[in-house]
């Protein structure tokens, strides 16, 4: 019997700017980092953007642990998506089921790993303005109603896929590994940078960036790292520099 390798590379959802809508909020895994583990969790979004059978694309946002301190990277991606911090009331009431189905307007930037395969990564998040939000296309199978792995079911095999190539991209292309292409540093890797360094970018550069009407591709990727970097290091206390990731 002949038997030949096939490639079955995960498409990324293309580069968007554009509405999305909340479909899911995966149950929480225990993710192995250098730091220990970690109970993480993930928004998924549909956009507007079809694949040739017509279903919606779907990008995962990074993963979250279930603190809503402050500081943390949860509460951060919860202030953009809203347009304001939570209240006191929404914080003590805060269930993420509540979450699905409401819209979003997003903008999705590729970052290319370590092995060379093109993630898709959130690089901004805000409320729906457009007046007109996207809804759910109801072909989206959440993760909590996905039968067993071995279950041989194209539809939810799918989303597996999907799901399983986002989360390598924040172990295979996390925020150090991205290029800065502005400044005395640029060429050099976000981790090769000392704290203050990366610390100007964030309160200088960023704002500056994220306020200019159309950002350049290497714009919204070097903003979605250091958001990640701000991220990191108010949440889980991670210093920033040459600390692996």
């Amino acid at each position: 019997m002949k038997i030949s390798k096939k490639s079955q590379s995960f498409e990324p959802h293309p580069e968007y700017s554009g509405k999305a809508v909340c479909v899911d909020a995966t149950p929480l895994k225990k993710v192995e980092t250098a730091y220990g583990v970690k109970d993480t969790f993930r928004f998924v979004f549909e956009t507007s953007v079809l694949r040739q059978d017509g279903s919606p694309y779907c990008v995962w946002s990074r993963g979250f642990t279930a603190s809503l301190h402050e500081k943390s990277a949860l509460a951060q991606f919860m202030r953009k998506w809203f347009g304001r911090a939570l209240t006191a009331q929404e914080e003590a009431e805060f269930e993420t089921e509540d979450l699905i189905g409401r819209a979003a307007e997003i903008v999705i930037a590729h970052e290319e790993g370590r092995n060379g395969e093109v993630y898709a990564n959130i690089a901004l998040i805000r409320p729906d303005r457009t007046g007109k939000p996207l809804a759910p296309s109801g072909k989206f199978v959440r993760a909590k109603d996905r039968p067993p792995r071995d279950a041989e079911y194209r539809r939810t095999a799918e989303p597996q896929a999907a799901e399983s190539h986002e989360a390598r991209a924040e172990e295979d292309s996390g925020w150090q590994r991205t290029k800065v292409h502005v400044g005395k540093h640029a060429g050099l890797d976000l981790g090769d940078l000392d704290q203050p360094s990366v610390q100007a970018l964030i309160d200088r550069w960023m704002p500056e960036a994220k306020a200019k009407a159309k950002p350049t591709a290497d714009d919204r990727r070097l903003i979605a790292a250091l958001e990640a970097a701000l991220g990191n290091t108010s949440e889980d206390n991670i210093p920033m520099g040459n600390e692996p990731f």
